[in-house]
């Protein structure tokens, strides 16, 4: 496979059970947890890891997972990646804080350089960085109304976008990320996504489109809307991939509208679906583009890209933070890139798309219950339904996410219904373990499907 590193010669990359899960070290900790930490913060595998690299988690009992999860994409270079903990070392000696608005230092500039030179297009860019994804892409928003001088922002239908108040009203899923929060920012409106798996059959992306976009402009009206914002690839929403032509009319429409076409790349961005940007595969060039998680190896950072004019629309200090483009987190993302470009991890991961999608299709032809199998590169996905419906099958789908937990491969969910596996594994996993993950998946639906 195109870019596996040498594996760490201090931590094997083997599945490894030596106690149940979780073991006991972990449930001492998980009942510390329980004390002092709030309990609206999730847990997905109830272990406590103590070190991870390459394929795998190790927990405080010595068991060895493997990890098809990245942190939810974000160490796509793998955990503690030895460029990354280099940088991040050598930066931590010089200086961890000025705050770049007091005192700047070279580490953002380059990081913002690099962005102009990876992100679509040509023409000339600029950016500004920030701790998460919520944050660039209500920055993004806030750029997009001065720019444009226009309110309304237009979002879809399962789409995720963060947690912040401006950022649950772009978020479609209620529970658990919007219930009880309320009243959200208002001049947010919702249409359509393209979702082929549960669109009417036949429908071309541009109809998709056109359909959505009727809706814009009979209550909205173009004429108020400041942006389009869109994942390319939805990630919480289910990994649901537009029809093709879905995201070239929506960028065509922004540009006779004079609105603003953003890509929320926050979770399909740096080699992710096997371009370093999902946008590439038709050709889009966005506006303005939101990125975080595989920036940085798995240190806080985001960045909002875009438009040189666009960018500098806003007035001297309207963007900003205290710890936006933290110096280690910028050092951790220059040697994330370029262990990304070194190992071509865009080329790894559309070679663990050859090895997965077959697998996930083979599954699909043996189990009813496997309603649709999609994705690109290394962000791919199976929705379960009821056999022979559409109809969601959450219960199925936490069941054999419990089940591969408990075999030792983490395995995350997403889906407005909670009925889609998803998997995100390390851009670096290598060939062995990650054909080892699908036969624990075949085992685990054969048993959870018996019957």
């Amino acid at each position: 496979m195109t870019g596996v590193l040498a594996e760490p010669a201090a931590l094997p990359q083997e599945r490894r059970l030596v106690t149940g899960l979780p073991g006991p070290r972990s449930r001492e900790l998980m009942a510390r947890r329980a004390a002092a930490v709030s309990a609206a913060v999730g847990t997905t595998v109830p272990v406590f890891v103590e070190r991870a690299g390459g394929g795998v988690v190790v927990d405080v009992d010595g068991n060895s997972l493997i990890d098809l999860g990245s942190g939810i994409a974000v160490v796509s270079v793998g955990n503690a990646a030895p460029r990354v903990v280099d940088a991040v070392q050598a930066q931590a000696a010089a200086f961890t804080h000025t705050c770049f608005m007091v005192t700047p230092y070279e580490g953002y500039v380059a990081v913002c350089e690099e962005l102009a030179r990876l992100t679509p297009g040509g023409h000339p860019k600029k950016s500004a960085l920030f701790n998460s994804g919520a944050e660039a892409v209500e920055n993004a928003v806030k750029v997009a109304r001065v720019a444009t001088g226009r309110s309304a922002v237009v979002v879809f239908d399962h789409a995720y976008h963060g947690r912040t108040n401006l950022t649950m009203a772009l978020t479609a899923k209620a529970m658990p990320y919007k219930w009880g929060f309320g009243p959200f920012a208002p001049e947010v409106y919702r249409v359509p996504m393209s979702y082929p798996f549960r669109d009417e059959p036949g429908l071309t992306g541009a109809e998709a489109a056109a359909r959505a976009l009727a809706l814009v402009e009979s209550q909205i009206g173009a004429a108020h809307v400041a942006a389009v914002l869109v994942e390319p690839i939805q990630g919480e929403g289910g990994f649901v991939v537009p029809a093709p032509g879905f995201l070239p009319a929506l960028a065509a429409w922004c540009r006779e509208a004079g609105a603003l076409f953003v890509a929320d790349e926050v979770q399909t961005g740096f080699c992710r679906t096997g371009d370093w940007f999902a946008c590439e595969d038709e050709g889009v060039v966005p506006d303005l583009v939101t990125t975080a998680k595989g920036i940085a190896g798995g240190l806080p950072l985001a960045g909002l890209t875009g438009r040189a004019e666009l960018m500098d629309a806003v007035p001297g200090g309207g963007l900003g933070g205290t710890f936006g483009g933290n110096p280690l987190a910028c050092a951790a993302a220059l040697a994330s890139i370029a262990t990304m470009r070194e190992l071509d991890l865009a080329g790894a991961a559309r070679g663990i798309e050859g090895t997965m999608l077959p697998r996930l299709r083979d599954l699909a032809a043996r189990h009813r219950e496997v309603g649709d199998v999609r994705g690109r590169g290394a962000m791919l996905a199976v929705e379960l339904v009821r056999p022979g419906t559409r109809e969601p099958e959450a219960a199925l789908t936490a069941r054999i996410v419990r089940e591969c937990h408990a075999r030792g491969v983490v395995v995350l969910t997403a889906g407005t219904w909670g009925n889609v596996l998803r998997f995100l594994p390390p851009l670096v996993i290598g060939q062995d373990l990650l054909t080892e993950a699908l036969d624990v998946l075949d085992e685990v639906f054969a048993a959870e499907t018996a019957g």
